[in-house]
């Protein structure tokens, strides 16, 4: 397990579902001077808000006028978006694509079963199901019904939405179920034993909270909760690790770790190593890149391991902890450096004993267009998938004798990789496929001969034919060239006419990525429209570098990158400023409302899905203090002032054109606060500029919380899309 990731997720759930969640998955050189408003300018609008903010009511979010004002904007677009004669096809298209019965029904293989969690238009809230291997490889495999999520919703009178279950080796029988109300990061855990198919009771069970919850055997866990301040971050998550014995109440359960207050948080984290040994650690985040990490014994104060912050631990294996480095480093007693973007390991045992490390293991060094993805160990070998300029492969890793070994594993050229499920049991593991025009092909690793076969795939959701992927690069101000994917037919008049949805990131070092996606194959590209995914700055695509290069008063970098490509557009006659979107969401909300507000000319629309908006009050509502590591401290004068330069919410001028702009979010976001959407859409009514809002109920980060819920999203984001760049009668 990736330690980091227990971090990293807590931001970006919606890096690819906002254009890719249809596949129902387990998930320029120019001069922008001239139309960019320098750093730190100030207007009439603008002035008015800082530093007083008259909508701060708006960030109350379950307050009764703020509520009001939602209701009011989401009655008026919906009576827009949907009242549309081309809403009710598209939304019956996208239910259809979201609940078909062909989807792959990805899993985790342990215990000599596949576990998977299945939604569909009968089971809303989804059904925790397994199956035997055998049984799984078949077209029809027999699944046994585990926990019907809908019928615990109707019996507690609660919208669960399912957050996973983590199942005790090597008996997997007592799990921990993780359950969210509404769709929210916060949530419940609660312990459930296989054999009498129910929780258990008086077992253990926690109230809703951020955190974390990691078994150290049958009858103690390790639990990390923000219930109150005392074991709070200001980031909202929490900052005390405690050792939790069954049958005691958890109020009385031992203090192992205490973090603090300007922590991103404190996580506890669980080890196995091949043959059963079980390793319980730490991860204590300064920052959302900086972690001190520590071993926990179950007898003796905890341990601080000597390794680098920029660090993230992946797994162990055969002994090895295994991690990746963000920064360069050279370990205490050694001479060689080891980069950035390497994979390496230390031997674990030998720390324990001594304390020291005895010596550091290359596993691998990626080349400049290389970075190492996801990484999970089988009986006998470790898995890493490798993007070689953003196109997927797949490592073998083989540690004998002191020694590591690699080799490669044939995959499909051209292509997606990722790792779906492992084994450490056994030489199996699952891997998945994919490209823009390639639906998804689940296929069985068997890593004890490092072969690969397919054994589920879903049919083609749209009609690809004549369509092409291109990969173009353009160069960015600073001459840094910056590649993008285009999809679009092969046909296409390169007369700047085609409608074109240019997606992208930017940040937290998440790699965009070809993806098959029904929901934009069929809703926008058999309509005529292209697809423009950009690989800028801020995303993990080329190591860490790609990312570090746009951190904190650099982020105008990123920003520069997009508008690079979207000029190269342009440029090369696939579209232009008439018939061109910008869609992201979270960090790629932010990316869009900067999109929105320095080059509005650009674009004849903008997307901007649960974002960040108010970027120097970002740091005081719910998660945000959790993300100065990346955009800066609004309370440092300079990067304060940056900051104030680049904020969407505060660079909306009374005069300036703008195109209109879709926002959306969901009240249960408590991660990104709907705040910064409602603001910023009340400031647009206030001034007159053309905008949409719609905030779903439930839904968390996603904005949507079950299938139906991300339906009506899709069908309504295309909707908007066409009105703006295929128009067409708009009323029923």
């Amino acid at each position: 397990m990736r330690l980091p990731a227990t971090i990293s997720t807590l931001l970006l759930l919606l890096t690819t579902t906002a254009c890719w969640s249809a596949t129902a998955k387990s998930q320029n050189a120019i001069d922008p001077s001239a139309t960019t408003p320098p750093a730190g300018t100030e207007t009439a609008a603008t002035q008015t808000r800082s530093p007083a903010d008259s909508r701060l009511w708006l960030e109350n979010v379950e307050g009764e006028q703020a509520l009001n004002w939602v209701r009011k904007q989401n009655a008026r677009t919906s009576t827009r978006l949907q009242d549309d004669a081309r809403y009710d096809s598209l939304l019956a298209t996208a239910q259809t694509l979201y609940e078909s019965d062909d989807r792959i029904p990805y899993g985790s293989y342990y215990g000599g079963f596949v576990w998977n969690f299945w939604q569909d238009n009968t089971f809303t809230h989804g059904l925790w199901r397994r199956a035997s291997l055998t049984s799984y490889l078949t077209d029809n495999p027999e699944w046994e019904v585990i926990i019907d999520l809908d019928a615990l919703a109707e019996k507690e009178a609660i919208n669960w939405v399912w957050r996973g279950a983590d199942c005790l080796a090597p008996k997997y029988d007592r799990c921990l179920i993780t359950l969210s109300k509404g769709g929210s990061d916060a949530a419940v855990r609660r312990e459930f034993s296989l054999s009498d198919r129910q929780f258990v009771p008086d077992g253990f069970e926690t109230p809703e909270a951020k955190g974390s919850i990691a078994w150290v055997d049958e009858n103690t866990v390790l639990v990390a909760l923000a219930t109150e301040p005392a074991n709070t971050t200001n980031s909202g998550y929490p900052s005390v690790i405690y050792r939790w014995s069954r049958g005691s109440k958890l109020e009385s359960a031992e203090i192992v770790l205490e973090g603090n207050t300007t922590d991103v948080g404190l996580w506890p984290v669980r080890l196995e190593d091949h043959g059963g040994t079980v390793q319980m650690m730490a991860a204590q985040a300064q920052t959302f890149y900086e972690s001190t990490y520590w071993y926990l014994p179950s007898i003796g104060e905890p341990k601080t391991l000597p390794i680098p912050a920029k660090t993230s631990i992946e797994t162990l294996y055969q002994g090895e902890l295994v991690f990746s480095l963000a920064e360069n480093w050279q370990a205490k007693n050694t001479t060689a450096i080891h980069p950035a973007g390497a994979l390496v390991s230390i031997n674990l045992p030998d720390f324990i004993d001594t304390g020291e490390i005895s010596a550091v293991r290359t596993l691998y060094l990626p080349s400049p267009t290389e970075s190492v993805g996801s990484i999970a160990a089988t009986k006998s070998a470790l898995l890493a998938t490798v993007d070689n300029n953003v196109i997927g492969g797949l490592m073998a890793f083989d540690f004998t004798d002191g020694e590591w070994s690699k080799r490669a594993i044939p995959a499909p050229d051209n292509l997606t990789i990722s790792l779906s499920s492992a084994s450490r049991e056994e030489d199996i593991a699952f891997i998945n496929a994919e490209g823009f025009l390639t639906p998804d092909t689940l296929m069985l690793a068997d890593t004890a001969k490092m072969t690969l076969r397919s054994i589920k795939t879903i049919p083609e959701r749209f009609d690809s034919s004549g369509l092409i992927v291109e990969q173009i690069e353009t160069r960015s101000p600073d001459g840094t060239v910056i590649p993008y994917f285009v999809v679009r037919h092969k046909n296409t008049a390169l007369d700047g006419s085609t409608p074109t949805l240019l997606y992208a990131y930017g940040g937290f070092q998440v790699s965009m990525r070809p993806r098959y996606s029904g929901s934009l194959g069929k809703l926008w590209l058999e309509n005529g429209g292209a697809y423009v995914l950009a690989n800028i700055r801020g995303g993990g695509e080329f190591g860490p570098a790609w990312h570090q290069a746009g951190l904190k008063t650099q982020r105008q970098r990123i920003y520069d990158d997009l508008i690079a490509v979207a000029e190269d557009l342009s440029v090369k006659g696939l579209t232009s400023a008439e018939h061109l979107a910008v869609y992201g969401g979270s960090n790629g909300g932010l990316l869009t409302g900067v999109m929105y507000t320095q080059r509005p000319d650009l674009w004849q629309a903008v997307v901007s899905a649960v974002p960040l908006l108010d970027m120097l009050r970002y740091h005081k509502l719910l998660a945000g203090a959790s993300w100065m590591g990346e955009y800066g401290d609004p309370d440092d004068p300079v990067e304060g002032a940056f900051l104030r330069g680049i904020s969407p919410y505060h660079n909306v001028s009374a005069t300036r054109e703008y195109p209109e702009i879709f926002l959306y979010t969901s009240t249960k976001d408590d991660r990104v606060h709907p705040g910064h959407a409602r603001k910023m859409s009340h400031l647009l009514e206030t001034l007159g500029h053309d905008y949409l809002y719609f905030e779903n109920i439930d839904g968390g980060h996603a904005a949507a919380a079950n299938l139906s819920e991300y339906a009506r999203r899709d069908a309504m984001l295309y909707v908007f899309l066409m009105q703006k760049l295929m128009p067409a009668p708009a009323d029923k």
